[in-house]
């Protein structure tokens, strides 16, 4: 039933829009929360026959968008710092939690036999590492039969919160990914191949054996693809779950004076996911009376699509930071009207 209503809250979100229609809301950007906002989008329909526009373009698309005030909110998994956010004239707040995978296609590894670490993930994408049985892979894998074939490396083409998460996540676990690389929304990649979005990366992964791409969590559920284990800050090799994403959520410290601005990555705790992110809502300061219609939609989403996002595998926001949020649109003045 749920995967119904997915399906038919993706068609909601593809609706064409008028200019003047006033029961349509429009939004643009991250990939990573997708599947979370189209299911709310779907029952939020029914609810109250207002549409949720929401075109899945990537983070840089959604943060252009807004800037161009061509949307009535944007979407990013990259947060923008304060600064930025003066300069564009944007409020922020995050909306949803989740986890950034890495997933492979190697023919007769499962989904959690294989361990990464940090250093092993950092020199596959490097191109340093470019054979599965190489060993470094196999002293993390003592027990898994690696094969002497070429790692196929798959990343995002386009500008992407969920690349930002990931180079994040690197830079800070491989000095020779900082100093080389960096970390971003676009990169300059050393090896690979690009797919657009994290459906074009799952596709990739999907089709091309020996590959290894990565993905927000519910695009590795949806597409049955082979996520592996990683080793977090705490020394434990976890498994990506809402309860691992829970326990680097619980670490985070979102503050409404700097506008929720936030990284999750390498979060401390001896469960916690080290590539788990927020992905984030921007709108513009000067459209307050939209503002509060957007915020209307994402309060009815706060308070009635808890369960539809556990489903989806993302982790809704604790109930302290949904009153964060609300303390900061009545702050703001962009707290939803009755």
């Amino acid at each position: 039933m749920l995967k119904k209503k997915i399906a038919v809250g993706l068609g909601i979100l593809s609706l064409g829009v008028s200019a003047f229609a006033s029961d349509v809301i429009n939004g643009a950007g991250a990939t990573f929360p997708y599947p979370v906002y189209s299911a709310w989008a779907y029952m939020y329909y029914k609810a109250t026959g207002v549409k949720v526009n929401y075109q899945s373009i990537g983070s840089g698309g959604g943060i252009r968008q807004i800037v161009n005030r061509t949307v009535d909110f944007g979407a990013s998994d990259a947060p923008l710092p304060p600064n930025k956010l003066d300069e564009y004239k944007l409020y922020q707040f995050p909306a949803i939690i989740g986890g950034v995978v890495p997933v492979v296609n190697i023919p007769g590894v499962k989904a959690g036999q294989l361990r990464l670490d940090g250093y092993t993930i950092c020199h596959i994408y490097l191109g340093d590492i470019k054979y599965w049985d190489n060993p470094a892979l196999k002293k993390l894998n003592p027990k898994l039969k690696l094969p002497h074939k070429p790692i196929r490396v798959i990343h995002r083409a386009d500008s992407s919160g969920t690349t930002a998460i990931f180079t994040h996540y690197l830079a800070g676990t491989c000095e020779d990914w900082a100093k080389k690389v960096g970390a971003g929304k676009a990169v300059k990649w050393p090896v690979g191949i690009g797919g657009k979005g994290n459906e074009g990366v799952a596709n990739y992964v999907k089709r091309l054996k020996y590959s290894i791409g990565y993905v927000e969590f519910a695009y590795a559920k949806q597409n049955r693809l082979a996520y592996t284990l990683l080793k977090n800050p705490a020394g434990n090799f976890v498994a990506p779950s809402i309860e691992t994403f829970r326990a680097a959520g619980e670490s985070a410290n979102f503050d409404p004076k700097k506008h929720f601005y936030l990284w999750m990555v390498n979060a401390p705790g001896k469960n916690a996911w080290p590539i788990a992110g927020a992905s984030f809502i921007l709108e513009a300061r000067e459209k307050k009376d939209v503002d509060k219609k957007v915020n209307k939609f994402f309060k009815w989403a706060f308070e009635h699509g808890d369960d539809i996002a556990i489903r989806l595998d993302y982790v809704p926001l604790p109930q302290n930071l949904k009153q964060k949020i609300y303390n900061y649109w009545k702050e703001h003045g962009i707290y939803p009207d009755n």
